[in-house]
């Protein structure tokens, strides 16, 4: 092996690890967002984050949305 394949297989390594690493910080971003802005459902907005992430990140970004929109507090039905 050459000096210039195992700067390659360096290079790859570098390349998965950054890849996986991205995919995990935002599979989390939406869930922290939402339990740092007190959302009611922050455990929806992360199951929902990382299934759109696994299954074709095309709803992501509404999860992320989401994440920082509350929704309105139930009134209580006045007697």
């Amino acid at each position: 092996m050459s000096l210039i394949d195992i700067f390659a297989w360096i290079v790859l390594l570098v390349l998965v690890a950054t890849l996986v690493a991205v995919f995990v910080a935002l599979g989390m971003m939406p869930g922290r967002i939402a339990r740092k802005r007190g959302h009611p459902w922050p455990e929806a907005v992360t199951v929902g984050s990382w299934a759109t992430l696994v299954f074709g990140f095309v709803f992501w970004p509404l999860v992320l949305i989401w994440a920082y929109v509350d929704a309105p507090e139930r009134r209580e039905p006045s007697p």
